[in-house]
């Protein structure tokens, strides 16, 4: 499963449903998009270090944007961001999940309702 970025952005701020799911996988996969999300908030060079082993601890392995995810990403936005405002962000996640065949687990399921054939898992913070 990918974790898209507010489910571990719940877990950094102590949500308890955030640290179950997060705690109990045997691993899981984000998006270097998400990597990236979350390296934006963190406020010093420690908070990154915390965030790159905890990454490490869980057995998290980032999954890296090809030519195939960019052409699928390219292909949501010009299709859904005027009638959906599907972002940038969302569609090289949900393009990342599909290519690898993967669920993506979030809380802002809305953000992927207009990709068809995208697995989306409802995170309830």
């Amino acid at each position: 499963m990918i974790m898209d970025t507010d489910v571990l952005t719940w877990y950094l701020k102590g949500n308890q449903n955030a640290f179950r799911i997060i705690e109990d996988s045997e691993h899981f996969y984000i998006s270097v998009v998400t990597y990236m999300e979350l390296v934006q908030g963190m406020r010093n060079k420690q908070e990154l270090a915390t965030l790159r082993k905890a990454l490490h601890a869980w057995k998290t392995q980032i999954l890296y944007i090809s030519e195939e995810i960019s052409i699928k990403a390219m292909f949501y936005v010009e299709k859904h961001f005027l009638s959906h405002s599907v972002q940038l962000a969302d569609a090289l996640i949900a393009a990342t999940a599909q290519v690898y065949a993967l669920p993506v687990l979030t809380g802002n399921d809305k953000h992927y309702r207009a990709l068809k054939g995208l697995e989306v898992k409802k995170f309830q913070p």
